[in-house]
């Protein structure tokens, strides 16, 4: 039987991770295709929002330095 660590995060873990963030700050997941992944890491991020990428390019990418303002 395969013992490796299929879920890498827990609701209990979740929470505990989302609440040393601060309250208004948005939760995104990564996205591509069809299915479901296992979360396996939080970060904070900057992003921007491209609303007119195509639907597999998703609608939020990492900002870089020159898209900061």
């Amino acid at each position: 039987m395969n013992k490796e660590k299929v879920f890498h995060f827990t609701v209990g873990d979740l929470i505990e991770i989302i609440q040393s963030f601060p309250p208004e700050t948005p939760i995104f997941t990564s996205g591509y295709e069809n299915g479901f992944e296992s979360i396996q890491q939080s970060i904070l991020q900057d992003l921007i929002h491209k609303p007119d990428n195509p639907y597999y390019d998703d609608e939020f990418q990492p900002a870089e330095e020159r898209d900061r303002e």
